[in-house]
């Protein structure tokens, strides 16, 4: 019998992966009604993540109030799996860029602080663990905001405490930090930061010379941006006597994760890594005949950290047939090309994403095998 795994990543801004998932399955049982298809929804630890995990892992659900990333109310969905002991925090739900009007998206005044107050929350309730998904982030502070509702006094150079809400800007004004109102029970509590992307904090390739121009960050603002970051790291590697900036992933989110691994009990990977163990991805894959997966676009990007890369290197490794639908093709696609079989394209308008899902795999199902 015929084993299709059908694994892609939300198609953003028109699809979530089940979706986006259920829209090829569709295709595909139209070409080859006997076909054995396993729907397999993916993320890469950006917007979606909470979704796929809770879906795959059978999760609740619980919304916790806080502040978005212009220090406005908001409420957020926080998942909980285990039995209650992990809790899934999404960092777009509370700091992402689609919480704001394309006039409001500016780095130097976004805060993470609205994370902070959701991740203090899900400590005080007592988890072993939090996996949080930092991907769609509006915000290049370093985590700053983000530490200082976790209780971390930020002190200017002129000593006085920084106001709540520290954004990008105010990076380079920090002179020292002392954490004096830490969450009861964050010592025991394991932090699993789920990155997007492979970029480090600082320099040429860091969170604010690369997003920072699609955060709203002119150039001026991109230079200020990176120089706050390289002074908030020099603060945070003197504090823990570690080697921070150069760390892959360490720029996912606007360098977010950089106070989560020097002052708490944090680690970083992978989100598609995550995922994949979660939903049993590889096991699945050694005993396909076929894998589609795909995204919204396929880019040079698709190959760093992203779904499609990491389906197709898995599929490689098995050898088994792979083949990506996109929405479309950005510069670099054809280097994804090294792991996959095939790219097709939908070239439809945005409103008919699923329909044109399930005509290419159809298609695809009937050529390929």
């Amino acid at each position: 019998m015929l084993t299709v795994v059908i694994c892609p990543d939300s198609f953003k801004g028109c699809l979530a992966a089940r979706a986006a998932a259920e829209a090829v399955a569709r295709g595909v049982r139209r070409a080859r009604p006997e076909a054995q298809i396993h729907v397999v929804p993916m993320a890469d630890g950006g917007e979606g993540t909470l979704d796929v995990l809770l879906d795959a892992l059978h999760g609740s659900r619980r919304r916790v109030a806080a502040r978005d990333p212009l220090m406005r109310p908001v409420e957020t969905t926080v998942g909980l799996i285990r039995r209650a002991a992990t809790a899934i925090v999404e960092l777009a739900g509370v700091a992402g860029y689609a919480l704001l009007a394309p006039e409001e998206r500016d780095p130097i005044k976004t805060t993470t602080y609205g994370l902070g107050e959701v991740l203090r929350a899900a400590i005080e309730s007592g988890v072993d663990e939090i996996i949080l998904a930092v991907g769609g982030s509006a915000t290049l502070d370093g985590g700053a905001g983000m530490m200082q509702a976790l209780g971390l006094s930020l002190i200017d150079r002129a000593g006085r405490v920084m106001t709540p809400g520290a954004g990008g800007g105010s990076l380079a004004e920090i002179s020292y930090f002392v954490w004096d109102r830490p969450p009861e029970g964050l010592d025991s509590v394991q932090v699993t930061i789920a990155a997007d992307v492979l970029n480090p904090a600082c320099g040429p390739s860091g969170a604010a010379a690369v997003f920072g121009p699609q955060k709203g960050a002119d150039p001026a603002a991109v230079r200020l941006l990176d120089a706050g970051l390289a002074h908030w790291a020099d603060l945070l590697e003197a504090a823990s006597g570690r080697l921070l900036r150069a760390e892959p992933g360490t720029g996912a989110a606007g360098g977010v994760a950089l106070p989560l691994i020097g002052l708490c009990n944090a680690v970083l990977m992978p989100g598609v890594d995550l995922v994949s163990e979660a939903v049993g991805l590889s096991s699945l894959i050694g005993r396909a005949d076929l894998v589609i997966t795909g995204e919204g676009r396929i880019d040079r990007q698709s190959m760093m950290g992203k779904v499609v890369g990491a389906v197709g290197r898995m599929c490689r490794a098995a050898e088994v047939p792979c083949v990506a639908i996109a929405g479309v093709r950005g510069e670099g696609a054809d280097e994804c090309l090294s792991v996959l079989d095939r790219i097709a394209t939908l070239d439809a308008p945005l409103d008919q994403t699923a329909e044109r899902l399930t005509a290419v795999a159809e298609a695809l199902a009937i050529e390929i095998v």
